[in-house]
């Protein structure tokens, strides 16, 4: 089946029960057992939900995994996997990467003495230097958040395995539609559903694929032990959003590709990060790895241009929280998204105060690019 049809067909199509072509929503706690022995593949819906395995089983099957999980937000889906390992172990992570997922391990794990070490992942040799006996996995996002770094995740997993190491890839900017981390070498791939996935900012949700048995009943465990299961109401939604995934995606990704040029164009703009320019410095690797660029953008502002007037201004595009929904969003990840990571490690990174991400939208382009220019015009300071 191809994978446009996937979308719409893969995991439970729809109801062997009743016929209907959607899986019903089971808005139930518990069910009736058969017998104290037996029972009804189904007995308490934080264990096992008919909507949320319809989900859990359609994520599976795009990412070409063994065993999907569904959980109540990307962070609940992050610390699952990080709930993994044990103290004493260090896990390697990206020099930029979501702002949650540095402070989950560095508040919350390091309590129990799980340590990271930051490090390029573009850099392979950096990668290497920094492995020894204590490491156990390599965490990536490709592209990163929000500095859209590309990292090779085949070269990076064929590393893991030579040192027995587990691959994690982020894959919440790509989706499966662009990029299949399983399919590359990765061991577990996770999805903040709440976006692309999802696509219509209605809903939280995380996803975890794996490729192994061994890890599937790990993650199994964790998260019915831990209980943050994603409900049956939002495991329908996010099966519905995902059944459009392929045309959003394409409008995503043809809407970025333009904005990104125009804001090439601007002097008011010093830089932007887009992994779709040839001189990208992951071009060649997301071309090779992807068959898209996605709908991020990243871009920094000139010095004696005011980021504050500049979000201000915007009237169309709306300024909060998130990406990945059918509006487009913009955010200031230094304040935002990426707070909870120190001062001068944000420094060192590049994700400085007149940084400015875009979650390009699927409205009309010319709209966009409109608002983009009207908010870049009122953005010099004045004295």
């Amino acid at each position: 089946m191809n994978f446009e049809s996937l979308l719409i067909h893969g995991g439970i199509d729809g109801d062997s029960f009743t016929g209907a072509v959607n899986v019903p929503i089971y808005q139930t706690s518990t069910y009736r057992q058969e017998d104290i022995e037996k029972n009804n593949r189904y007995e308490y819906s934080r264990t096992g939900n008919p909507t949320r395995e319809a989900l859990e089983k359609l994520i599976t099957d795009l990412e070409n995994g063994v065993g999907g999980f569904a959980f109540s937000s990307g962070m609940a889906a992050i610390t699952a996997i990080f709930s993994l390992f044990k103290s004493g172990d260090n896990i390697i992570i990206q020099n930029n990467l979501y702002g949650g997922t540095f402070r989950v391990l560095d508040k919350i794990f390091k309590n129990f003495n799980i340590g990271y070490r930051i490090v390029n992942t573009i850099d392979l040799q950096e990668i290497k230097n920094n492995i020894d006996n204590t490491v156990k996995a390599i965490y990536i996002e490709t592209p990163t958040n929000p500095l859209m770094d590309i990292t090779d995740i085949q070269k990076v997993a064929k590393i893991a395995r030579d040192n027995n190491l587990i691959t994690i890839v982020d894959n919440t900017f790509m989706t499966p539609y662009f990029q299949r981390p399983l399919t590359l070498g990765a061991d577990i791939v996770l999805h903040s559903a709440t976006k692309y996935l999802g696509g219509h900012s209605d809903l939280l949700a995380g996803l975890v694929v794996v490729n192994d048995k061994e890890l599937k009943d790990k993650i199994k465990f964790i998260q019915n032990a831990t209980g943050g299961v994603l409900s049956p109401f939002d495991s329908f939604l996010l099966i519905r959003g995902i059944k459009t995934l392929g045309v959003r995606m394409d409008r995503h990704n043809f809407n970025a590709k333009v904005v990104a040029e125009f804001l090439k164009s601007r002097g008011e703009v010093n830089k932007v990060y887009y992994p779709g320019f040839k001189d990208h410095i992951g071009y060649n690797v997301q071309s090779k790895q992807g068959k898209g660029y996605g709908g991020m953008i990243s871009f920094v502002l000139n010095e004696g241009y005011n980021y504050k007037k500049f979000l201000k201004n915007l009237n169309f595009i709306t300024f909060g929280e998130s990406l990945g929904g059918v509006e487009s969003l913009i955010c200031h990840p230094a304040t935002m998204t990426h707070g909870a990571i120190p001062y001068e490690i944000r420094q060192k990174a590049g994700i400085v105060n007149n940084l400015i991400r875009l979650s390009v939208g699927i409205e009309s382009v010319h709209d966009i690019i409109k608002d983009l220019e009207m908010a870049l015009n009122e953005s010099k300071y004045t004295k």
